[in-house]
């Protein structure tokens, strides 16, 4: 049996770990090493390191921290945010991380998602997928949540597998930061579309929203950020609590 995955997302600006509401409002929440360190040794599954600033001067921080981090960590590493071109994937990976997400380039240029895939393989590309409820329709959204690009989630999700990608990192926009739950009709239907794992993220406020998000959403991994940022729960609380709902995970520390 599979287990589902809790994966913790350290935004990054600066060197450092920030947190905000609807991709704005940042408050400084600790050292990037240090926390993927921390919630290694928690049970977490996975890390993502996203650089949220897109400037090259941060993208080249990134990857020296990501370098760092790489040499202590033991599960995997995804790096994403500023990744342009197959090149960048190659420059990520070669930094030790083990799965790169696009957003912004893969709308921009679909066929980067699969020239990486060609050259490297589906398993570390990810297309990172970021929605807002507009009308009766999910729109997806790029640059942090600010530009619309008039595509339809779902639609989208099912073109970047076709093209390459072998997981989908769907946020919802609406629900990011705002600890009321993942949204899962969001979730639900761009899992029910596509054949690769879904990683439900944005709206995490306990750790059953995390069970929700795998029971009533189909979603094979669920992404947190703010509450074990801050204390709220911690990853071996989530899983505890996913292990009660009889979900296959692994043993947290």
């Amino acid at each position: 049996m599979l287990t589902h995955r809790v994966i913790v997302c350290l935004d990054v600006k600066g060197g450092r770990v920030v947190k905000g509401t609807q991709f704005v409002q940042l408050r400084d929440v600790g050292d990037p090493v240090e926390l993927a360190e921390r919630y290694e040794r928690e049970g977490a599954d996975e890390i993502v390191f996203l650089d949220i600033s897109a400037s090259a001067e941060e993208r080249a921080t990134l990857l020296d921290v990501a370098r760092a981090t790489a040499e202590r960590l033991f599960i995997p590493l995804t790096i994403g945010g500023g990744i342009q071109s197959a090149s960048d994937v190659a420059r990520a990976l070669r930094a030790g991380a083990d799965k790169v997400s696009l957003n912004s380039s893969a709308v921009r240029t679909p066929e980067v998602l699969t020239q990486a895939a060609e050259l490297f393989g589906a398993q570390c590309v990810v297309a990172s997928i970021d929605a807002k409820r507009v009308g009766d329709r999910w729109e997806v959204f790029t640059h942090g949540g600010r530009t619309p690009t008039g595509l339809e989630a779902v639609e989208w999700a099912r073109e970047c597998v076709t093209r390459g990608a072998g997981e989908i990192l769907l946020t919802s926009i609406d629900r990011d930061g705002a600890r009321i739950g993942y949204d899962l009709e969001l979730t639900r239907a761009v899992a029910e579309a596509v054949n690769v794992p879904v990683i439900a993220s944005g709206g995490a406020g306990s750790a059953r929203d995390v069970v929700d998000a795998i029971t009533e959403a189909r979603a094979d991994a669920a992404l947190i950020a703010g509450i074990v940022h801050d204390g709220t729960t911690t990853v071996g609380e989530i899983k505890r609590t996913m292990a009660a709902a009889a979900l296959a995970v692994r043993e947290a520390a």
